[in-house]
């Protein structure tokens, strides 16, 4: 597996929603609300409808770590989640496959995002992108690296700093005002 960067420039999470959206409507929102709540991937992919519908957390078990993860839903996140799932049933998971009835998995969220992140010329990019592009953004927003490592559920901020690439970025900008 090749490390995956974070979205750093707000103006190319703009141009990725703009051609998530004209692939489809739920590739957007997949990558919407994988950005605005930094759950992993296989979680994301593993919710449903009645999971999220007309509700302010989304309640999960992490798959990865069997932890107990309640992620308050904001209100712009609301609305979006009411615009995707208007017509849906409440059983059916949130991302399901344009051909039948159960949900994409791994590898077709990570061509959806490696189409469009192509499209606009990101490198770097894959499934946890999402959630990378969630902390780094909070962390730069909050300076609160504390907070942002009990979201997800990390052993120490050294592992959210690496994790979110804070540490690349302080080590790019040491370097480049060094010369010898």
């Amino acid at each position: 597996m090749k490390t995956v960067q974070p979205i750093r420039d707000i103006a190319m999470i703009a141009a990725m929603k703009e051609v998530l959206l004209k692939q489809h409507y739920r590739n957007y929102f997949l990558f919407v609300l994988g950005i605005n709540t930094g759950l992993r991937i296989s979680d994301l992919l593993s919710l449903r409808v009645g999971d999220v519908r007309d509700k302010i957390h989304i309640v999960i078990t992490e798959q990865k770590t069997g932890k107990l993860k309640r992620f308050k839903i904001n209100n712009e996140l609301q609305q979006h989640i009411r615009e995707f799932t208007v017509k849906k049933d409440g059983n059916e998971y949130l991302f399901k496959s344009r051909r039948g009835t159960d949900r994409i998995h791994r590898v077709q969220a990570w061509k959806i995002l490696n189409a469009a992140a192509e499209e606009v010329g990101l490198k770097e990019v894959g499934t946890h992108t999402l959630r990378k592009t969630f902390g780094y953004h909070f962390y730069q927003q909050y300076k609160d690296v504390a907070v942002l490592q009990e979201i997800f559920n990390h052993s120490s901020p050294a592992v959210t700093m690496r994790y979110i690439g804070i540490n690349q970025d302080i080590m790019d900008q040491k370097i480049d005002g060094f010369s010898l």
